[in-house]
């Protein structure tokens, strides 16, 4: 491993200056927090990608296989991602793991998998305001000729950085005309069939999105656009993704699967409420949520459903929930937030650990399975990036990844974003339907948009 330590610099900054390069993926803690979002992790021009759509499960030994031949020792004292695999794993690679329906649409085709593998990553790490240039030589063998590469790509990179950025004038990065795939009744009889088949015993819960789309200018400015959206809703598991062939911009609160050495951790969001400028009436705000039986009831099922999944891959017995229903703010919403961990069984590692839990409990209902099937009937549409999961995995063994929600992902000209929510017996189908407008409502700030839906 190569270090470099440079100035320490707004990591948007230093995005921003280096998306000339193919394959950005910018791991944003664009709301700073010392537990959930220290780092800032700046990755682009890999020396190999993976991407592709309809998979089967061999993308399982496939990852396993690559992390394994570039396995690198961890560096400790430096951030914890130090070269691998980062990018999108969509919502739709989960029927790659379990025999599930085909989604109606698919006008998008986002892909399932995609992926890039990096041999330099930029890191900043905001609570000490240290930058690094970390260059692993991959996918270089042989010691003598690592080495060198490692040096030469570091320095290549810190040179990349220096450069001043794009002088291009910049794009429009307001998007009107957006339309839903529900209307308001459609979504709530939707809730409404949901909770008829928990009282007929099908399921326990679900979450059902709407999908909105719009039509983006051709000329539209990807990176403007998270900028704002940034500015407007900070979250610790926020990301831009520039893979040639399409765009996402996401600022998600919700951390999905960590892993350090044999420890792994879950965030598990389930529970909402909206955020209000009077101050009293926050607070009100955060104590109805707080008492609320029917948010809590919801948090707990997700809880128990990813007990069951980080069980099968864990030590027996060392899966515990060290946080249950804590109430965390974010800028729009106030929500309820559990912890689950555990301990990794020997011989077993990151990639176990994704196949054994995806896609998140939190963003599909339980049983999952039968959740899923439910979710595919109801909202007919592919969900492609939303509900699945941007991060990274190392090669030094660590992985990071978050639930993609408060999500725009563009491709083919248009851009979709989806918000939703769990039902239980005790929704109340219009305001799930509400709900859904508070989740997406910064986006739609963002884009200036002056309609949510027609």
């Amino acid at each position: 491993m190569h270090v470099i330590e440079i100035d320490f610099r707004d990591s948007v900054e230093a995005a921003f200056t280096l998306k000339r390069l193919p394959f950005l993926t910018f791991l944003d803690s664009a709301m700073v927090d010392d537990r959930l979002g220290r780092y800032s992790f700046i990755a682009a021009d890999p020396f190999a990608t993976i991407q592709g759509k309809e998979l089967d499960a061999g993308w399982v030994r496939h990852l396993k296989s690559i992390l394994a031949e570039y396995r690198t020792p961890n560096s400790p004292g430096l951030p914890p991602f130090q070269g691998g695999a980062a990018g999108l794993f969509s919502y739709e690679l989960g029927r790659s793991l379990e025999r599930l329906p085909e989604p109606a649409r698919d006008d998008l085709a986002f892909p399932d998998l995609s992926l890039g593998l990096y041999d330099v990553v930029v890191a900043f790490d905001l609570l000490e305001r240290r930058g690094f240039i970390l260059s692993t030589g991959q996918p270089e063998t042989e010691p003598a000729a690592r080495a060198r590469r490692a040096i030469e790509r570091g320095e290549w990179f810190k040179a990349q950085l220096a450069k001043a950025p794009e002088a291009a004038r910049a794009g429009p990065i307001s998007v009107e005309g957006w339309t839903s795939n529900f209307s308001r009744a459609g979504y709530e009889q939707a809730v409404a069939t949901v909770i008829e088949r928990i009282l007929a015993g099908d399921i326990f819960q679900a979450n059902l999105a709407q999908r909105f789309e719009a039509p983006a200018p051709p000329d539209f400015d990807h990176f403007g656009f998270y900028r704002r959206l940034r500015r407007v809703n900070p979250a610790p598991f926020a990301a831009y993704l520039d893979h040639l062939s399409f765009v996402i911009a996401s600022a998600s609160p919700e951390r999905f699967l960590r892993v350090e050495g044999a420890r792994v951790e879950t965030r598990p969001i389930k529970g909402t409420r909206p955020r209000f400028d009077d101050a009293l009436v926050d607070m009100l705000q955060t104590k109805a949520l707080s008492e609320s039986r029917k948010d809590r009831a919801e948090n707990v099922m997700i809880v128990d459903l990813l007990r069951n999944d980080l069980s099968r891959v864990c030590v027996p017995g060392s899966v515990k929930a060290p946080q249950l229903c804590s109430l965390e703010s974010f800028a729009t919403v106030h929500h309820l937030v559990s912890t689950v961990t555990g301990e990794l069984r020997k011989g077993l590692g990151p990639v176990d650990l994704l196949a054994a839990a995806f896609p998140g409990g939190s963003i599909t209902g339980a049983p999952k399975l039968r959740a899923m099937e439910i979710i595919t009937e109801l909202e007919g549409h592919a969900r492609g990036p939303y509900c699945g999961a941007i991060g990274y995995l190392g090669f030094n063994g660590t992985m990071d990844l978050n639930i993609v929600i408060r999500t725009a992902s563009f491709r083919g000209g248009s851009c979709v974003v989806q918000a939703g929510g769990g039902i239980v017996t005790a929704s109340d189908p219009a305001s799930e339907y509400i709900e859904t407008l508070d989740k997406a409502r910064r986006i739609f700030e963002a884009f200036g948009a002056s309609e949510f839906a027609q």
